[in-house]
């Protein structure tokens, strides 16, 4: 069968996208679902850095590679073996198929899939397999999900059944956005309702830590951007406090607005001066988070002695900790009842032909979750 779908040839090229074009709108060829298989039809899928960290070679990966990760859509045919999904089922994709087996999903920890890792980085399917081609060569899955298409063969693993009246734009953004900043609070942190929090970089995964903190009943949340326009949304969302990132006393602000730094600081921008910095507004005692993902080559250089003296915790957290298919229904339940309003965060409706000027946008953080709309 047929697809159409936004392929990255090259990384590395440079912006503007509008006029290098990284990504090629392709018709590749498909074949069906393996045994443990699903083929979704693909109704809308998020663009989140992820996807841009693979276009500009902080996250390298093999070329060429189906680009998307955090989509939604509804199950076409399902694998001889899988038993709990039917066609026409609506489901949110996992970019971490977990296998279930390994040493990690065996501690209920299967963001850490250790088999999902190895397929991830190959551009394979959980199985080893790419049933993506084009003109008799194989073309990579991005994450096992391959979103950016309008039909896609993903792992049994890869997806979670949700139910047909949600919305599949909103219900895209679970996949990743919702799960990775929310699952970092609520999972990773396991915020305390009273504590107080600080938000860097205020992303699509940002803004969803921000809204979970005030979920969890955080008494104080300040947020940091280098964007103005994204400091004005989150006090729009309820953040207490907003300081600009790049001020050169933008640790003192924290520290005096909060009494001498915050329970927990959560690093989004995938930045290392912005783990830096939020290293230094946690207090003593506190807990410093980052769930962004920066260049390999980048290190944090922080005081050892801190870390003794002062019992602070430093942790990474991907994919927010999450079981999704527990997680994923929860923070649905959320949303519906009014109290994790991500629709809110959603920002431009686009086209294939949209999407090379709309990581444009993504990358100078003029937006906030831009949603594709395959046809």
């Amino acid at each position: 069968m047929k697809t159409k779908a936004a392929v990255l040839t090259e990384m590395g090229r440079p912006t503007p996208y509008a006029d290098s074009r990284p990504l090629e709108i392709l018709e590749l060829d498909l074949e069906g679902p393996g045994e443990d298989e699903v083929l979704v039809e693909v109704k809308a899928a998020g663009l989140c850095h992820s996807d841009l960290s693979v276009m500009n070679g902080a996250r390298p990966r093999p070329t060429p590679m189906a680009l998307g990760h955090e989509a939604a859509g509804v199950v076409r045919e399902v694998g001889r073996s899988v038993a709990d999904l039917a066609v026409g089922d609506h489901v949110v994709m996992i970019f971490v198929p977990a296998c279930g087996h390994c040493i990690p999903c065996a501690e209920g920890r299967p963001a850490l899939c250790e088999p999902a890792a190895a397929a991830n980085g190959a551009g394979t399917l959980l199985s080893g397999a790419r049933r993506l081609s084009y003109a008799g060569q194989p073309v990579n899955h991005h994450m096992g999900v391959a979103a950016f298409s309008t039909l896609t063969v993903v792992s049994r693993r890869s997806l979670v059944k949700v139910d047909p009246d949600l919305p599949l734009e909103q219900a895209a953004l679970f996949g990743c956005a919702v799960m990775t900043g929310v699952g970092a609070v609520v999972n990773t942190a396991q915020v305390a309702a009273g504590s107080k929090v600080a938000v860097i970089g205020l992303g699509g995964v940002g803004l969803n830590s921000l809204l979970a903190a005030l979920l969890v009943g955080a008494e104080q949340v300040v947020a940091l951007d280098l964007l103005p326009a994204k400091l004005e949304l989150a006090r729009q969302l309820g953040a207490t406090d907003a300081v600009q990132a790049s001020a050169e006393d933008a640790a003192e602000q924290v520290k005096e607005l909060t009494g001498g730094g915050v329970d927990f600081a959560f690093e989004m921008a995938g930045s290392v001066p912005a783990l830096d910095l939020a290293y230094r507004i946690t207090r003593r005692g506190g807990t410093t988070v980052t769930g962004g993902l920066a260049h390999p080559s980048k290190n944090l250089s922080i005081q050892q002695v801190s870390l003794v003296a002062e019992e602070r915790t430093l942790k990474g957290s991907y994919i927010g900790s999450c079981v999704p298919s527990r997680d994923i229904p929860r923070y649905i339940g959320l949303f519906r009842r009014g109290r994790l309003p991500v629709d809110r965060l959603m920002s431009e409706r686009i086209d294939f032909e949209g999407l090379n000027l709309a990581f444009d946008r993504l990358e100078r953080g003029e937006t906030v979750r831009q949603v594709l709309i395959p046809s």
